[in-house]
């Protein structure tokens, strides 16, 4: 089934180069279908391309869905034009008495930060608190997901000695849970951060079921036993270059990034590296989709 897009939204011309299925609200009317509304906030800088990352996969599903992008209005975005804002984007304000099936919480390269430093923080808990009653599952990614155990749990992040950024082993910890099914025992995924969460103090936590994690990266990704809340501290979609692009990004900037673990053939960063972790990244959103959105959400919503 198809994903419902604006039609002038640049990502839709990468989406039908792949042959994933996309089509616009005149066309998306016609279908007498159920079809689930995902609303996504989009903290990325570059928001053009995480914008066809989380198409691509929230795309290949049985399921229509249709997608609202969600931007700050307490900060401006200095990545992606105004323009493009304005178009294909829509505050927290025009859509606060809306009900959606599902939401996406991107992460953001503000992890250095203390939480309450951030510009947005209030408006981003306040969308968090929201969604509590208006949001049948939501999807947090990386510092959407420490953000998330910070501000519903009261697990803080932790600095790093060096940043977690690669290509790392992950193994399943419970292959009875839903949102794994599909997944081998054993599996890669991209991870790009300099904080970390304590898997003891997830282990601890009454609300909270650690899912996968990595000997080298720690907690990978975690829900609320409800599922209501799902956090993924890595990139699972991460194209196959997204690492060698921040990788030569840090070095034009004049900082002296490690090499990204695991990712580069032969540790060469002269040759290409290849997407290990494509067909995880479709099971996950496509699972999450089901089973914790589509089977969830009452009709009426």
């Amino acid at each position: 089934m198809p994903i419902c897009i604006p039609p002038l939204l640049p990502a839709r011309e990468i989406l039908e180069k792949e042959n994933i299925f996309v089509m616009d609200d005149s066309r998306a009317r016609q279908q007498d279908i159920r079809p689930l509304n995902i609303i996504i906030l989009n903290l990325m800088p570059e928001k053009e391309k995480t914008e066809a990352q989380l198409l691509r996969l929230l795309g290949n599903t049985p399921l229509q869905v249709n997608i609202s992008f969600l931007k700050t209005a307490t900060h401006e975005s200095k990545n992606t034009s105004e323009l493009h804002l304005e178009q294909f984007y829509t505050t927290f304000q025009e859509i606060r008495h809306h009900k959606f099936d599902g939401m996406i919480i991107t992460g953001a390269p503000i992890e250095m930060l203390d939480f309450e430093e951030v510009d947005y923080w209030e408006e981003l808990t306040g969308i968090m608190d929201w969604a509590k009653e208006n949001v049948t599952s939501s999807m947090h990614i990386c510092w959407g997901a420490q953000a998330a155990l910070y501000h519903y749990y009261g697990i803080g992040k932790e600095i790093l000695s060096r940043k977690c950024s690669g290509v790392y082993a992950h193994t399943v910890c419970d292959p009875s849970i839903k949102l794994l099914r599909g997944f081998d025992d054993h599996f890669l995924a991209p991870h790009s951060r300099n904080t970390d969460v304590s898997i003891a103090k997830i282990n601890e936590h009454p609300s909270l079921k650690l899912l996968s994690l990595s000997e080298e990266a720690g907690a990978f990704i975690i829900s609320s036993k409800d599922g209501r809340r799902i956090m993924v501290t890595g990139h699972l979609e991460y194209e196959a270059l997204t690492l060698a692009d921040e990788y030569e990004r840090d070095k034009a900037r004049g900082l002296v990034p490690d090499l990204p673990l695991h990712y580069f053939p032969e540790d060469n960063p002269m040759l290409p590296p290849k997407n290990r972790w494509r067909s995880h990244a479709h099971l996950l959103f496509s699972n999450w989709l089901n089973y914790y959105v589509y089977q969830e959400t009452p009709y009426e919503w």
